[in-house]
Protein backbone atom coordinates (compact mmCIF):
# COMPACT_ATOMS: atom_id res chain seq x y z
CA UNK A 1 0.00 0.00 0.00
CA UNK A 2 2.96 2.36 0.52
CA UNK A 3 4.51 1.62 -2.88
CA UNK A 4 3.74 4.02 -5.72
CA UNK A 5 1.54 2.33 -8.33
CA UNK A 6 3.33 2.13 -11.68
CA UNK A 7 0.51 0.78 -13.85
CA UNK A 8 -1.09 3.08 -16.39
CA UNK A 9 -3.88 1.93 -18.68
CA UNK A 10 -2.04 -1.13 -19.98
CA UNK A 11 -3.76 -4.40 -18.93
CA UNK A 12 -3.13 -5.29 -15.30
CA UNK A 13 -1.17 -8.58 -15.12
CA UNK A 14 -3.29 -11.48 -13.89
CA UNK A 15 -0.91 -12.07 -10.96
CA UNK A 16 -1.62 -8.56 -9.62
CA UNK A 17 -5.39 -8.66 -10.04
CA UNK A 18 -6.13 -9.53 -6.43
CA UNK A 19 -8.99 -7.14 -5.67
CA UNK A 20 -12.44 -8.45 -4.82
CA UNK A 21 -15.92 -7.18 -5.66
CA UNK A 22 -16.07 -6.10 -2.01
CA UNK A 23 -13.16 -3.74 -2.72
CA UNK A 24 -15.10 -2.28 -5.64
CA UNK A 25 -18.03 -1.78 -3.24
CA UNK A 26 -15.80 0.05 -0.78
CA UNK A 27 -14.30 2.38 -3.37
CA UNK A 28 -17.63 3.17 -5.04
CA UNK A 29 -19.53 3.62 -1.77
CA UNK A 30 -16.64 5.50 -0.17
CA UNK A 31 -16.50 7.89 -3.10
CA UNK A 32 -20.19 8.76 -2.60
CA UNK A 33 -20.52 8.51 1.20
CA UNK A 34 -19.62 12.17 1.60
CA UNK A 35 -20.87 15.63 2.41
CA UNK A 36 -21.20 16.32 -1.34
CA UNK A 37 -23.82 13.54 -1.58
CA UNK A 38 -25.51 14.98 1.51
CA UNK A 39 -25.84 18.29 -0.34
CA UNK A 40 -27.45 16.45 -3.29
CA UNK A 41 -29.80 14.81 -0.80
CA UNK A 42 -31.01 18.22 0.33
CA UNK A 43 -32.25 19.22 -3.14
CA UNK A 44 -35.67 17.49 -2.98
CA UNK A 45 -36.46 19.55 0.13
CA UNK A 46 -35.02 22.72 -1.42
CA UNK A 47 -37.32 22.06 -4.40
CA UNK A 48 -40.26 22.25 -1.99
CA UNK A 49 -41.26 18.57 -1.75
CA UNK A 50 -42.66 17.09 1.43
CA UNK A 51 -40.41 14.68 3.27
CA UNK A 52 -42.48 11.72 2.03
CA UNK A 53 -42.32 12.81 -1.61
CA UNK A 54 -38.66 13.76 -1.29
CA UNK A 55 -37.93 10.25 -0.01
CA UNK A 56 -39.85 8.69 -2.93
CA UNK A 57 -37.97 10.86 -5.46
CA UNK A 58 -34.66 9.90 -3.83
CA UNK A 59 -35.43 6.17 -3.91
CA UNK A 60 -36.59 6.37 -7.55
CA UNK A 61 -33.50 8.25 -8.71
CA UNK A 62 -31.10 6.11 -6.72
CA UNK A 63 -32.46 2.73 -7.88
CA UNK A 64 -32.62 3.77 -11.54
CA UNK A 65 -29.14 5.30 -11.42
CA UNK A 66 -27.66 2.23 -9.71
CA UNK A 67 -29.24 -0.07 -12.31
CA UNK A 68 -27.75 1.99 -15.15
CA UNK A 69 -24.34 2.08 -13.48
CA UNK A 70 -24.00 -1.62 -12.58
CA UNK A 71 -23.12 -2.97 -16.08
CA UNK A 72 -20.23 -0.49 -16.34
CA UNK A 73 -18.39 -2.64 -13.77
CA UNK A 74 -17.96 -5.46 -16.31
CA UNK A 75 -15.34 -3.91 -18.60
CA UNK A 76 -12.53 -3.57 -16.04
CA UNK A 77 -12.32 -7.26 -15.04
CA UNK A 78 -12.68 -8.40 -18.65
CA UNK A 79 -10.07 -6.10 -20.22
CA UNK A 80 -7.82 -5.16 -17.29
CA UNK A 81 -7.96 -1.47 -18.23
CA UNK A 82 -10.19 1.53 -17.65
CA UNK A 83 -13.55 2.08 -19.34
CA UNK A 84 -12.34 4.83 -21.66
CA UNK A 85 -9.80 2.45 -23.24
CA UNK A 86 -12.41 -0.31 -23.41
CA UNK A 87 -14.67 2.06 -25.35
CA UNK A 88 -12.22 1.73 -28.30
CA UNK A 89 -14.20 -1.38 -29.25
CA UNK A 90 -17.35 0.68 -29.83
CA UNK A 91 -16.15 4.20 -30.67
CA UNK A 92 -12.93 3.34 -32.44
CA UNK A 93 -9.25 3.58 -31.55
CA UNK A 94 -9.37 7.37 -31.78
CA UNK A 95 -13.02 7.73 -30.79
CA UNK A 96 -12.22 6.43 -27.32
CA UNK A 97 -10.94 9.93 -26.46
CA UNK A 98 -14.63 10.83 -25.97
CA UNK A 99 -14.72 8.66 -22.85
CA UNK A 100 -11.40 10.07 -21.63
CA UNK A 101 -12.61 13.63 -22.19
CA UNK A 102 -15.90 13.04 -20.37
CA UNK A 103 -14.20 11.37 -17.41
CA UNK A 104 -11.56 14.11 -17.30
CA UNK A 105 -14.15 16.89 -17.10
CA UNK A 106 -16.32 14.95 -14.64
CA UNK A 107 -13.37 14.22 -12.38
CA UNK A 108 -12.12 17.81 -12.28
CA UNK A 109 -15.65 19.07 -11.61
CA UNK A 110 -16.35 16.61 -8.79
CA UNK A 111 -12.87 17.03 -7.31
CA UNK A 112 -13.49 20.79 -7.18
CA UNK A 113 -16.95 20.35 -5.67
CA UNK A 114 -15.51 17.94 -3.10
CA UNK A 115 -12.77 20.34 -2.01
CA UNK A 116 -15.08 23.38 -1.94
CA UNK A 117 -17.87 21.66 -0.01
CA UNK A 118 -15.65 19.80 2.44
CA UNK A 119 -13.39 22.83 2.99
CA UNK A 120 -16.30 25.16 3.71
CA UNK A 121 -17.96 22.71 6.10
CA UNK A 122 -14.65 21.93 7.80
CA UNK A 123 -13.79 25.58 8.45
CA UNK A 124 -17.34 26.60 9.37
CA UNK A 125 -17.83 23.65 11.71
CA UNK A 126 -14.41 24.10 13.35
CA UNK A 127 -15.04 27.82 13.82
CA UNK A 128 -18.31 27.19 15.63
CA UNK A 129 -16.98 24.22 17.57
CA UNK A 130 -14.42 26.51 19.24
CA UNK A 131 -16.99 29.17 20.06
CA UNK A 132 -17.30 31.30 16.90
CA UNK A 133 -20.54 33.13 16.20
CA UNK A 134 -23.03 31.11 14.22
CA UNK A 135 -23.67 33.97 11.85
CA UNK A 136 -19.99 34.72 11.21
CA UNK A 137 -18.75 33.90 7.71
CA UNK A 138 -15.55 31.83 7.54
CA UNK A 139 -12.38 33.83 6.94
CA UNK A 140 -11.14 33.54 3.35
CA UNK A 141 -7.60 32.84 4.52
CA UNK A 142 -8.78 29.98 6.71
CA UNK A 143 -10.86 28.59 3.87
CA UNK A 144 -7.91 28.89 1.47
CA UNK A 145 -5.61 27.03 3.86
CA UNK A 146 -8.23 24.30 4.29
CA UNK A 147 -8.59 23.97 0.51
CA UNK A 148 -4.82 23.76 0.02
CA UNK A 149 -4.17 21.16 2.73
CA UNK A 150 -7.15 19.10 1.71
CA UNK A 151 -6.29 19.12 -2.00
CA UNK A 152 -2.63 18.22 -1.35
CA UNK A 153 -3.63 15.29 0.87
CA UNK A 154 -5.89 13.99 -1.90
CA UNK A 155 -3.10 14.41 -4.46
CA UNK A 156 -0.63 12.44 -2.32
CA UNK A 157 -3.07 9.53 -1.96
CA UNK A 158 -3.68 9.51 -5.73
CA UNK A 159 0.05 9.48 -6.46
CA UNK A 160 0.46 6.34 -4.36
CA UNK A 161 -2.41 4.81 -6.31
CA UNK A 162 -5.00 2.09 -6.08
CA UNK A 163 -3.86 0.24 -2.95
CA UNK A 164 -3.53 3.39 -0.87
CA UNK A 165 -6.93 4.59 -2.13
CA UNK A 166 -8.42 1.29 -1.06
CA UNK A 167 -6.99 1.72 2.44
CA UNK A 168 -8.43 5.25 2.70
CA UNK A 169 -11.85 4.06 1.56
CA UNK A 170 -11.86 1.07 3.93
CA UNK A 171 -11.55 3.56 6.78
CA UNK A 172 -13.86 6.15 5.23
CA UNK A 173 -16.75 3.75 4.61
CA UNK A 174 -17.00 2.72 8.26
CA UNK A 175 -16.09 6.04 9.88
CA UNK A 176 -18.31 8.28 7.75
CA UNK A 177 -21.28 5.89 8.06
CA UNK A 178 -21.00 5.87 11.86
CA UNK A 179 -20.79 9.66 11.95
CA UNK A 180 -23.86 9.95 9.73
CA UNK A 181 -25.77 7.54 11.97
CA UNK A 182 -24.75 9.65 14.95
CA UNK A 183 -26.95 12.29 13.34
CA UNK A 184 -29.96 10.28 14.55
CA UNK A 185 -29.07 11.43 18.06
CA UNK A 186 -28.27 14.98 16.93
CA UNK A 187 -31.48 15.61 14.97
CA UNK A 188 -33.89 12.96 16.23
CA UNK A 189 -35.61 15.40 18.58
CA UNK A 190 -36.15 18.16 15.99
CA UNK A 191 -36.96 16.15 12.87
CA UNK A 192 -40.60 16.06 11.81
CA UNK A 193 -41.33 13.26 9.27
CA UNK A 194 -44.66 14.95 8.45
CA UNK A 195 -42.89 17.99 6.96
CA UNK A 196 -45.33 19.10 4.25
CA UNK A 197 -43.22 21.18 1.86
CA UNK A 198 -44.80 23.92 -0.24
CA UNK A 199 -47.21 21.84 -2.32
CA UNK A 200 -50.69 20.68 -1.34
CA UNK A 201 -54.26 21.96 -0.83
CA UNK A 202 -53.08 25.18 0.82
CA UNK A 203 -50.83 26.18 -2.10
CA UNK A 204 -52.08 28.20 -5.06
CA UNK A 205 -52.50 26.68 -8.53
CA UNK A 206 -49.30 28.23 -9.89
CA UNK A 207 -47.27 26.66 -7.11
CA UNK A 208 -48.90 23.22 -7.41
CA UNK A 209 -48.22 23.28 -11.17
CA UNK A 210 -44.53 23.03 -10.29
CA UNK A 211 -44.94 19.82 -8.30
CA UNK A 212 -44.10 17.32 -11.05
CA UNK A 213 -41.19 19.33 -12.46
CA UNK A 214 -39.81 19.48 -8.92
CA UNK A 215 -40.36 15.77 -8.27
CA UNK A 216 -38.76 14.68 -11.56
CA UNK A 217 -35.96 17.21 -11.18
CA UNK A 218 -35.18 15.93 -7.69
CA UNK A 219 -35.13 12.31 -8.88
CA UNK A 220 -32.79 13.20 -11.77
CA UNK A 221 -30.38 15.07 -9.48
CA UNK A 222 -30.19 11.99 -7.26
CA UNK A 223 -29.86 9.78 -10.33
CA UNK A 224 -26.91 11.85 -11.58
CA UNK A 225 -24.82 10.77 -8.59
CA UNK A 226 -24.53 7.06 -9.52
CA UNK A 227 -24.39 7.87 -13.24
CA UNK A 228 -21.35 10.09 -12.61
CA UNK A 229 -19.35 6.97 -11.62
CA UNK A 230 -19.87 5.29 -15.00
CA UNK A 231 -16.62 6.48 -16.56
CA UNK A 232 -14.58 5.58 -13.45
CA UNK A 233 -15.64 2.05 -12.47
CA UNK A 234 -13.06 0.47 -14.75
CA UNK A 235 -10.28 2.39 -12.96
CA UNK A 236 -10.84 0.18 -9.92
CA UNK A 237 -12.57 -2.91 -11.36
CA UNK A 238 -9.51 -3.66 -13.54
CA UNK A 239 -7.83 -5.12 -10.45
CA UNK A 240 -10.58 -7.75 -10.11
CA UNK A 241 -9.61 -11.19 -11.57
CA UNK A 242 -10.92 -11.91 -15.06
CA UNK A 243 -12.72 -15.09 -14.01
CA UNK A 244 -14.86 -13.31 -11.38
CA UNK A 245 -18.57 -13.91 -12.16
CA UNK A 246 -20.08 -10.86 -13.81
CA UNK A 247 -23.00 -10.71 -11.39
CA UNK A 248 -20.66 -10.18 -8.45
CA UNK A 249 -19.08 -7.06 -9.94
CA UNK A 250 -22.49 -5.73 -10.95
CA UNK A 251 -23.92 -6.45 -7.51
CA UNK A 252 -21.01 -4.64 -5.86
CA UNK A 253 -21.57 -1.50 -7.97
CA UNK A 254 -25.35 -1.61 -7.53
CA UNK A 255 -25.29 -2.20 -3.77
CA UNK A 256 -22.66 0.51 -3.28
CA UNK A 257 -25.07 3.07 -4.71
CA UNK A 258 -28.03 1.74 -2.74
CA UNK A 259 -25.88 2.09 0.39
CA UNK A 260 -25.61 5.82 -0.32
CA UNK A 261 -29.09 6.06 1.13
CA UNK A 262 -27.15 6.81 4.32
CA UNK A 263 -25.81 10.23 3.18
CA UNK A 264 -28.90 10.92 1.06
CA UNK A 265 -31.20 10.36 4.04
CA UNK A 266 -28.93 12.49 6.20
CA UNK A 267 -29.34 15.29 3.66
CA UNK A 268 -33.13 14.82 3.47
CA UNK A 269 -33.62 14.75 7.24
CA UNK A 270 -31.36 17.68 8.02
CA UNK A 271 -32.78 19.74 5.13
CA UNK A 272 -36.27 19.19 6.55
CA UNK A 273 -35.01 20.38 9.93
CA UNK A 274 -33.41 23.44 8.34
CA UNK A 275 -36.62 24.18 6.39
CA UNK A 276 -38.57 24.07 9.65
CA UNK A 277 -36.18 25.81 12.07
CA UNK A 278 -34.14 28.10 9.77
CA UNK A 279 -36.14 28.45 6.53
CA UNK A 280 -34.16 31.49 5.37
CA UNK A 281 -31.26 29.18 4.50
CA UNK A 282 -33.50 27.04 2.28
CA UNK A 283 -34.83 30.18 0.59
CA UNK A 284 -31.22 31.16 -0.19
CA UNK A 285 -30.30 27.63 -1.32
CA UNK A 286 -27.60 27.62 1.39
CA UNK A 287 -28.01 24.14 2.82
CA UNK A 288 -24.50 23.96 4.32
CA UNK A 289 -25.03 27.17 6.28
CA UNK A 290 -28.40 25.88 7.46
CA UNK A 291 -26.88 22.57 8.56
CA UNK A 292 -24.34 24.37 10.74
CA UNK A 293 -27.08 26.63 12.06
CA UNK A 294 -29.36 23.82 13.30
CA UNK A 295 -26.66 21.37 14.44
CA UNK A 296 -26.19 21.08 18.21
CA UNK A 297 -22.79 22.29 19.44
CA UNK A 298 -21.49 18.81 20.23
CA UNK A 299 -22.14 17.70 16.63
CA UNK A 300 -19.83 20.28 15.04
CA UNK A 301 -16.82 18.00 15.46
CA UNK A 302 -18.57 15.02 13.78
CA UNK A 303 -19.61 17.34 10.93
CA UNK A 304 -15.97 18.37 10.48
CA UNK A 305 -14.88 14.74 10.46
CA UNK A 306 -17.55 13.86 7.90
CA UNK A 307 -16.26 16.67 5.69
CA UNK A 308 -12.64 15.56 6.07
CA UNK A 309 -13.08 11.79 5.74
CA UNK A 310 -15.79 11.82 3.10
CA UNK A 311 -14.10 14.53 1.07
CA UNK A 312 -10.87 12.55 1.02
CA UNK A 313 -12.59 9.50 -0.45
CA UNK A 314 -14.52 11.50 -3.07
CA UNK A 315 -11.48 13.56 -4.01
CA UNK A 316 -9.22 10.54 -4.41
CA UNK A 317 -11.65 8.54 -6.54
CA UNK A 318 -12.14 11.56 -8.84
CA UNK A 319 -8.52 12.68 -9.17
CA UNK A 320 -7.10 9.17 -9.55
CA UNK A 321 -9.26 8.56 -12.60
CA UNK A 322 -8.26 11.94 -14.01
CA UNK A 323 -4.55 11.14 -13.93
CA UNK A 324 -5.14 7.68 -15.34
CA UNK A 325 -7.16 8.99 -18.28
CA UNK A 326 -4.73 11.80 -19.03
CA UNK A 327 -1.89 9.30 -19.19
CA UNK A 328 -3.95 7.22 -21.63
CA UNK A 329 -4.57 10.16 -23.97
CA UNK A 330 -0.92 11.27 -23.74
CA UNK A 331 0.97 7.98 -23.33
CA UNK A 332 4.32 9.75 -22.93
CA UNK A 333 3.17 10.74 -19.45
CA UNK A 334 3.34 8.05 -16.79
CA UNK A 335 0.36 7.69 -14.47
CA UNK A 336 2.21 9.50 -11.67
CA UNK A 337 3.33 12.35 -13.94
CA UNK A 338 -0.16 12.75 -15.36
CA UNK A 339 -1.68 12.72 -11.86
CA UNK A 340 0.70 15.42 -10.61
CA UNK A 341 0.13 17.56 -13.71
CA UNK A 342 -3.68 17.33 -13.68
CA UNK A 343 -3.76 17.59 -9.88
CA UNK A 344 -1.78 20.84 -9.98
CA UNK A 345 -4.10 22.28 -12.65
CA UNK A 346 -7.18 21.19 -10.70
CA UNK A 347 -5.88 22.81 -7.49
CA UNK A 348 -5.17 26.03 -9.40
CA UNK A 349 -8.69 25.91 -10.82
CA UNK A 350 -10.13 25.41 -7.32
CA UNK A 351 -8.51 28.58 -5.99
CA UNK A 352 -9.11 30.74 -9.07
CA UNK A 353 -12.69 29.51 -9.41
CA UNK A 354 -13.50 30.08 -5.77
CA UNK A 355 -11.77 33.38 -4.99
CA UNK A 356 -11.28 35.13 -8.33
CA UNK A 357 -14.42 34.31 -10.31
CA UNK A 358 -16.73 32.58 -7.78
CA UNK A 359 -17.81 29.84 -10.19
CA UNK A 360 -18.90 27.43 -7.45
CA UNK A 361 -22.54 27.34 -8.61
CA UNK A 362 -21.49 27.29 -12.26
CA UNK A 363 -19.24 24.25 -11.80
CA UNK A 364 -22.14 22.41 -10.15
CA UNK A 365 -24.25 23.11 -13.22
CA UNK A 366 -21.34 22.09 -15.45
CA UNK A 367 -21.07 18.77 -13.59
CA UNK A 368 -24.77 18.09 -14.22
CA UNK A 369 -24.33 18.83 -17.93
CA UNK A 370 -21.33 16.49 -18.15
CA UNK A 371 -23.31 13.70 -16.46
CA UNK A 372 -26.10 14.36 -18.99
CA UNK A 373 -23.61 13.71 -21.80
CA UNK A 374 -22.09 10.69 -20.05
CA UNK A 375 -25.37 8.75 -19.74
CA UNK A 376 -25.74 8.11 -23.55
CA UNK A 377 -22.07 7.08 -23.70
CA UNK A 378 -22.80 4.47 -21.03
CA UNK A 379 -25.73 3.15 -23.07
CA UNK A 380 -23.50 2.75 -26.13
CA UNK A 381 -20.99 0.83 -24.00
CA UNK A 382 -23.64 -1.48 -22.52
CA UNK A 383 -25.30 -2.25 -25.87
CA UNK A 384 -21.85 -2.80 -27.33
CA UNK A 385 -21.11 -5.36 -24.61
CA UNK A 386 -24.40 -7.10 -25.38
CA UNK A 387 -23.87 -7.40 -29.14
CA UNK A 388 -20.19 -8.40 -28.68
CA UNK A 389 -21.21 -11.11 -26.18
CA UNK A 390 -18.71 -9.59 -23.75
CA UNK A 391 -15.80 -10.57 -26.01
CA UNK A 392 -12.91 -8.11 -26.51
CA UNK A 393 -9.42 -8.20 -27.99
CA UNK A 394 -7.28 -6.62 -25.26
CA UNK A 395 -4.32 -6.12 -27.58
CA UNK A 396 -6.34 -4.14 -30.12
CA UNK A 397 -7.76 -1.97 -27.34
CA UNK A 398 -4.22 -0.73 -26.62
CA UNK A 399 -3.41 0.40 -30.18
CA UNK A 400 -3.80 4.12 -29.41
CA UNK A 401 -1.72 3.92 -26.22
CA UNK A 402 1.13 2.17 -28.05
CA UNK A 403 1.23 4.74 -30.85
CA UNK A 404 -0.02 2.20 -33.38
CA UNK A 405 -2.74 2.00 -36.00
CA UNK A 406 -4.95 -0.79 -37.32
CA UNK A 407 -6.46 -3.82 -35.61
CA UNK A 408 -10.00 -4.98 -34.98
CA UNK A 409 -11.16 -1.59 -33.71
CA UNK A 410 -9.63 0.69 -36.35
CA UNK A 411 -12.88 0.96 -38.36
CA UNK A 412 -12.66 4.20 -40.44
CA UNK A 413 -9.26 5.74 -39.70
CA UNK A 414 -9.68 5.00 -36.00
CA UNK A 415 -13.28 6.26 -35.72
CA UNK A 416 -16.41 4.11 -35.45
CA UNK A 417 -19.09 6.53 -36.58
CA UNK A 418 -21.87 4.12 -35.49
CA UNK A 419 -21.12 4.47 -31.80
CA UNK A 420 -19.92 8.05 -32.14
CA UNK A 421 -23.00 9.08 -34.10
CA UNK A 422 -25.38 7.48 -31.60
CA UNK A 423 -23.59 9.18 -28.69
CA UNK A 424 -23.28 12.58 -30.35
CA UNK A 425 -26.92 12.85 -31.41
CA UNK A 426 -28.20 11.49 -28.07
CA UNK A 427 -26.00 13.85 -26.04
CA UNK A 428 -27.00 16.85 -28.18
CA UNK A 429 -30.72 16.11 -27.79
CA UNK A 430 -30.22 15.45 -24.09
CA UNK A 431 -28.66 18.89 -23.60
CA UNK A 432 -31.58 20.47 -25.45
CA UNK A 433 -33.99 19.11 -22.83
CA UNK A 434 -32.02 20.27 -19.76
CA UNK A 435 -34.07 22.48 -17.45
CA UNK A 436 -32.11 24.00 -14.59
CA UNK A 437 -33.99 27.24 -13.83
CA UNK A 438 -31.69 30.18 -13.25
CA UNK A 439 -28.69 28.19 -14.44
CA UNK A 440 -29.19 26.46 -17.82
CA UNK A 441 -32.35 25.79 -19.82
CA UNK A 442 -31.99 24.09 -23.19
CA UNK A 443 -34.02 25.17 -26.25
CA UNK A 444 -36.48 22.32 -25.58
CA UNK A 445 -36.25 22.52 -21.80
CA UNK A 446 -39.78 23.89 -21.36
CA UNK A 447 -41.38 21.41 -23.75
CA UNK A 448 -42.69 19.20 -20.92
CA UNK A 449 -44.03 21.96 -18.71
CA UNK A 450 -40.73 22.57 -16.94
CA UNK A 451 -39.92 18.89 -16.35
CA UNK A 452 -36.24 18.12 -17.00
CA UNK A 453 -36.22 15.24 -19.50
CA UNK A 454 -32.52 15.44 -20.37
CA UNK A 455 -31.25 12.14 -18.99
CA UNK A 456 -34.34 10.06 -19.99
CA UNK A 457 -34.12 11.49 -23.55
CA UNK A 458 -30.39 10.78 -23.76
CA UNK A 459 -30.79 7.23 -22.51
CA UNK A 460 -33.79 6.49 -24.71
CA UNK A 461 -32.40 7.91 -27.95
CA UNK A 462 -29.08 6.11 -27.52
CA UNK A 463 -30.86 2.83 -26.71
CA UNK A 464 -32.83 3.04 -29.98
CA UNK A 465 -30.37 4.72 -32.33
CA UNK A 466 -27.23 2.67 -31.66
CA UNK A 467 -28.79 -0.78 -32.34
CA UNK A 468 -30.45 0.71 -35.44
CA UNK A 469 -27.11 1.93 -36.78
CA UNK A 470 -25.52 -1.46 -36.04
CA UNK A 471 -28.29 -3.21 -37.94
CA UNK A 472 -28.32 -0.93 -40.98
CA UNK A 473 -24.54 -0.51 -41.17
CA UNK A 474 -23.02 -3.78 -39.85
CA UNK A 475 -19.60 -3.67 -38.23
CA UNK A 476 -16.78 -5.79 -39.75
CA UNK A 477 -16.90 -9.48 -38.80
CA UNK A 478 -13.47 -9.37 -37.16
CA UNK A 479 -14.72 -6.82 -34.61
CA UNK A 480 -16.58 -9.73 -32.99
CA UNK A 481 -15.41 -12.87 -31.25
CA UNK A 482 -15.53 -16.46 -32.49
CA UNK A 483 -19.26 -16.74 -31.73
CA UNK A 484 -20.12 -13.70 -33.85
CA UNK A 485 -22.50 -10.88 -32.95
CA UNK A 486 -25.68 -11.12 -30.89
CA UNK A 487 -28.97 -9.60 -32.18
CA UNK A 488 -27.27 -7.81 -35.09
CA UNK A 489 -25.52 -9.01 -38.23
CA UNK A 490 -21.88 -8.49 -39.17
CA UNK A 491 -20.27 -7.33 -42.38
CA UNK A 492 -17.25 -8.77 -44.19
CA UNK A 493 -13.93 -8.86 -42.29
CA UNK A 494 -11.82 -5.71 -42.46
CA UNK A 495 -8.57 -7.52 -41.57
CA UNK A 496 -6.52 -4.37 -40.84
CA UNK A 497 -3.02 -5.26 -39.54
CA UNK A 498 -1.62 -3.45 -36.51
CA UNK A 499 1.44 -1.34 -37.36
CA UNK A 500 3.34 1.50 -35.75
CA UNK A 501 2.32 5.04 -36.65
CA UNK A 502 5.04 5.19 -39.30
CA UNK A 503 4.05 1.72 -40.61
CA UNK A 504 7.60 0.53 -40.04
CA UNK A 505 6.95 -2.25 -37.55
CA UNK A 506 4.42 -4.94 -36.76
CA UNK A 507 2.39 -5.11 -33.58
CA UNK A 508 4.67 -7.74 -32.12
CA UNK A 509 7.80 -5.67 -32.80
CA UNK A 510 6.34 -2.51 -31.31
CA UNK A 511 5.07 -4.36 -28.25
CA UNK A 512 8.48 -5.98 -27.73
Amino acid sequence: MTEVEVHGVEPIPDAERTARPLDLFRLTFGGANTIATVVLGSFPIIFGLSFRDALLATLLGLVLGAAILAPMSLFGPRNGTNNAVSSSAHLGVHGRVVGSFLSLLTAVAFFSISVWTSGDVLVGGANRAIGGARSAAPNDWAVGVAYGIFALLVLVVCIYGFRFMLLVNKIAVVAATLLFLLGIVAFGGTFDPSYAGIYGPDANAATNALYWPSFVGAALIVMSNPVSFGAFLGDWARYIPRETPAWKSMAAAFCAQIATLVPFLFGLVTAAVVATDAPQFIDEGNYVGGLLEVSPGWYFLPVCLIALIGGMSTGTTALYGTGLDFSSVFPRFSRVQATVFIGALAILFIFVGRFAFNVVQSISTFAVLIVTCTAPWMVVMMIGWLVRRGWYDSDSLQVFNRRQRGGRYWFAHGWNWRGLGAWLLSAALSLCFVNLPGQFVGPLGDLAGGIDLSIPVGLGVAAVLYPLLLSVFPEPADAFGPDGPRLVRSGPPADIPITSVDKSATSEEVTA
